[in-house]
């Protein structure tokens, strides 16, 4: 079952690859690569939440 965080997530990863790609198709191709790097740290913040959620449920 997919939580609501995970949701908001993939929402949020999903908001910014598509500002990225119309930045980038735009012309503004410095902006589109500034926030293309956010989708990855978008991700790697969500897994982290993720382990600390399930760290914090075995204890």
């Amino acid at each position: 079952m997919v939580k609501i965080s995970d949701m908001m997530v993939l929402i949020a990863v999903a908001i910014s690859f598509a500002v990225s790609a119309y930045l980038w198709f735009s012309g503004d191709k410095e902006e589109g690569l500034f926030t293309a790097t956010w989708v990855p740290a978008i991700l790697c913040l969500g897994m982290y939440f993720n382990v600390l959620a399930i760290k914090g449920r075995k204890r």
